[in-house]
Parts: C-alpha cells; sequence; structure tokens
C-alpha cells in the first residue's frame, strides 16, 4: 500500500537555491506512485532547467499562462482541477508574499489563486535565508496563508547556501515525502498518545564492552512514523541506534534496559497505546567495572555475575492504567524457532491484549520483516513485506481493535 499512489501532484518551484532538492523530491513522489506535474516560475529556471525537471516527472513543465499547449490555453484552470494538491517546494519569502496578496500574474500563484479551495490543499515548503524566515513581514505572512487554508511543513535548521547557518532551510525531500505520506493519510488514531520502544539496549560490562543484541530499530521506527502519519501524538524512547527520528515524532534517546524502564515508566502515564518493539536485554553484568578489563596473558576469562532487568511490557502491563483499559499494551516477541508456541506463551506471561511475533534472525538489519498477530482468539499472520508496509498494516489492526475495545466499553 502506496500513500502517494495514485495521486495528481502539482509541484510548484518558485525562485531559490533548493530548487536542486526538488529534483530529488520529483523522483521519490514517482517511485511512490504519484504523478508530477511540474510547474516553475521564471526565477526558478534561473536554479535548475524544466529539461531536468521533465526528464525525471516524465511530463512536460509548464511555466507560463500563455502556453498554448493547452487547447482552451488556460493552464492555470487545467492543471489545478486534475491535482489532488499542489505542493510548492522550495516556496520563497516573495511568493509567500504572492499568496497572501492574492497576486495573478505569472502561472503559478494563478493556479494556486484559481485552484477549487475546498477540494485541492495547497502545501508549501518555505525556502531562504535565516533572516528572511524570521523577519516580522515574512512571519506575518505565513501566519496568513495558514489562516487562508495553507498547510506550511516548516523548515529545517542548518548550513545555508549563504555561508549562514539557522532556520529557513527546506526541508530534504525524504521529509517532504514523508510529510506528505502524512497528509494524505487516513487519521485512524487521532487523538491516540502512542509510546513506543525500539531498537536494542546495551548493557555496560566496563567502560568499553557491553552486551547487546543485533536489533537494527528500523520496525520500531516504522511503527512510529506509520502512527504519526495515522494522526497519533508519538513519543518513541529508543535505545543506541543510528536511525534519523522520524518527522513529528518525540523520541527519547536511552541506553540499558534500566534507563529504558524509567523512561517508560514516566511516559506511560500519559498514554494510550504502548507498543514494545526493543530487543530489552534480559539481563545485565551484576557490576560494571570502572576502568577497562585487561587482559593478563594468563589465559584466564574474568567471570562475570548476572542480574535480570526489569521487565518493562510485563511492567506497563500490570499498571492501573492498563488494567483500566486505558492504556493498550502491545508487545513483540523476537523469537530464534518455534514462533507460535513462544509468542503465545509470552503473550499470556505478560498479559497483554496483542502480542506480535517475528523470527529475530531474519528481521534484525533488514528492512523487511513478517509477523505474526496473537491475541485471545487466536493468531494471524502479516506475510513478508516491508517494514513500513507492515508498520501501517500493525497500526490499522491497532486502530480497529482500539475501536472495538471503545465499542465493549
Amino acid at each position: 500500500m502506496q500513500i502517494l499512489a495514485g495521486k495528481h501532484l502539482v509541484l510548484g518551484l518558485s525562485g531559490g537555491v533548493a530548487c536542486y532538492k526538488s529534483a530529488e523530491l520529483v523522483r521519490l513522489l514517482v517511485k511512490a506512485g504519484a504523478c508530477v506535474q511540474v510547474v516553475m516560475t521564471e526565477a526558478a529556471e534561473q536554479f535548475i532547467t524544466p529539461v531536468t525537471m521533465q526528464a525525471l516527472s516524465g511530463r512536460a513543465v509548464y511555466g507560463s499562462q500563455w502556453d498554448a499547449r493547452e487547447p482552451n490555453n488556460m493552464p492555470h484552470i487545467n492543471l489545478s482541477r486534475e491535482a489532488d494538491a499542489v505542493l510548492v517546494a522550495p516556496c520563497s519569502a516573495d511568493f509567500i508574499a504572492r499568496l497572501v496578496q492574492g497576486r495573478a500574474d505569472e502561472l503559478l500563484s494563478l493556479l494556486c489563486l484559481a485552484r477549487p479551495t475546498g477540494r485541492v490543499p495547497l502545501l508549501l515548503a518555505p525556502a531562504m535565508n535565516r533572516e528572511m524566515w524570521a523577519h516580522p513581514a515574512t512571519q506575518r505572512n505565513l501566519a496568513q496563508v495558514q489562516a487562508d487554508g495553507a498547510t506550511v511543513l516548516g523548515v529545517g535548521h542548518g548550513d545555508q547556501a549563504c555561508g549562514e547557518t539557522g532556520d529557513g532551510r527546506m526541508l530534504e525531500a525524504e521529509e517532504i515525502l514523508e510529510e506528505l505520506e502524512a497528509f494524505f493519510s487516513p487519521k485512524m488514531l487521532a487523538g491516540q498518545r502512542v509510546l513506543i520502544t525500539a531498537g536494542p539496549t546495551f548493557e555496560a560490562i566496563d567502560p568499553v564492552r557491553g552486551i547487546t543484541n543485533l536489533s537494527s530499530g528500523k520496525m520500531g521506527f516504522a511503527i512510529a512514523r506509520a502512527a504519526r502519519q495515522a494522526g497519533a501524538e508519538v513519543t518513541l524512547v529508543a535505545g543506541p541506534v543510528h536511525l534519523a527520528t522520524p518527522r513529528g515524532v518525540r523520541r527519547i534517546p536511552v541506553v540499558s534496559a534500566r534507563n529504558m524502564a524509567q523512561a517508560v515508566m514516566e511516559q506511560a502515564q500519559q498514554a494510550t497505546v504502548f507498543i514494545a518493539t526493543a530487543a530489552v536485554a534480559d539481563w545485565r553484568p551484576a557490576s560494571s567495572a570502572e576502568h577497562k578489563i585487561k587482559k593478563d596473558g594468563s589465559g584466564e576469562v574474568p567471570a562475570l555475575a548476572f542480574v535480570e532487568n526489569p521487565d518493562i511490557l510485563a511492567g506497563v502491563a500490570a499498571s492501573e492504567r492498563a488494567r483500566s483499559g486505558q492504556l493498550y499494551c502491545v508487545g513483540f516477541a523476537a523469537e530464534s524457532e518455534n514462533l507460535l508456541a513462544h509468542a503465545s506463551a509470552k503473550r499470556a506471561r505478560k498479559g497483554v491484549p496483542l502480542l506480535v511475533g517475528n523470527i529475530g534472525p531474519a528481521t534484525f538489519g533488514q528492512d523487511d520483516n513478517a509477523l505474526l498477530l496473537v491475541d485471545a482468539q487466536g493468531h494471524r499472520e502479516l506475510p513478508r513485506a516491508s517494514k513500513t508496509e507492515l508498520a501501517r498494516q500493525l497500526v490499522a489492526e491497532i486502530a480497529q481493535r482500539l475501536g472495538t475495545a471503545r465499542q465493549r466499553t
């Protein structure tokens, strides 16, 4: 299920060096199944050519309101009527001002003005120098275009082409794609506060060694992204992984199982859904050496004593909020064999309504997975697919179960 598959998007480019990112954005949108019609201002053509955008989109680029290719000579009408949305990326400070004023002296602003506002949304990805972004006039204009119905996707922070550093960079192509997917996703979890754990934990033996596992965190991060796209407020408690935080998701980085347990117990007080995706270490060294344990040449191996880590999922599931139905708990089980038997036993032991099982060695570090959903009524398989797709399927399952639970209460 590709959220953007079959969507007809008008991608407008106004003037700015960030036009180079729009080329990658077109590539990603087409890969996601969208049909992209590029419209460029005269200023945009100073930064990137229509030839490039045509090659990537597979469609002729429009730049003039007098373009005679349209039989009725009205590209501002025809292009806007075909669209599921109009996205302006990059959207310059000048173009934002044009939208506020209702200017109609070139094709892109004219198209935005002529679009059916009740049916064709307008999304803006601003791009400008940090001082231009912070200027009161720009901020007034941003507030006004949003009041007029446009959706502003926000800006990035970092190095700018002018050599300065700050807010105002256009979001990266991947970030804009993520925002578009969120915009078009059904809001099945609207009003829900979802707490997710992801990745491994690391239990220190000494300052340079420790016990961990092969979990990449990709499944948990995909679920966080899917839950946010479904309208939830998402908090992600993540072990030590090198993954970008999904757009709109609050991330709490942790290292050890005890770190994760403390963070989860604090956040669970406000959550309505808890999804325990993390591969938490069952045991930790009873003590951690202050300095690196050195070999002495004797061949003797230092003895390590272990103690059990807190059971995060069981602890949350046993809480008053979970037992009263205020918090819906979903567990994960990474097994190496006998998946159904072990997952069923774990569900009963942890006391959770839904347990999601997978074969750890077949999924750790991979971009795809296969899941087994186990509940009180039995089990169901989600066939192997990308973790992004499985995350969306799981979110839909949880949303459906939450609806059923509400009906019962």
